[in-house]
């Protein structure tokens, strides 16, 4: 996964926990627009999300984080 994705999805963790607290859950769905404009990098994220770690439709954003923050970024 890139850097800039996992950028990304930490970015999204922290804004929707400082919105909403830290109870609040996200779907992969909330890195992206509502357009299909990058299918290989949606992808990636719900490879990473459902077949890697075996993620529920909705997990708390904060477990997210976690999980985003030990992304190898060579890998």
């Amino acid at each position: 996964m890139t850097e800039a994705i996992k950028k990304k999805i930490i970015a999204v963790c922290d804004d929707k926990i400082e919105k909403k607290g830290s109870n609040v859950g996200l779907s992969f769905y909330a890195f992206f627009a509502n357009k299909n404009d990058n299918p290989k990098l949606l992808l990636e994220v719900a490879q990473w999300w459902i077949m890697e770690h075996k993620l529920d439709h909705f997990e708390k954003a904060l477990k997210i984080k976690a999980l985003a923050q030990e992304i190898d970024s060579l890998g």
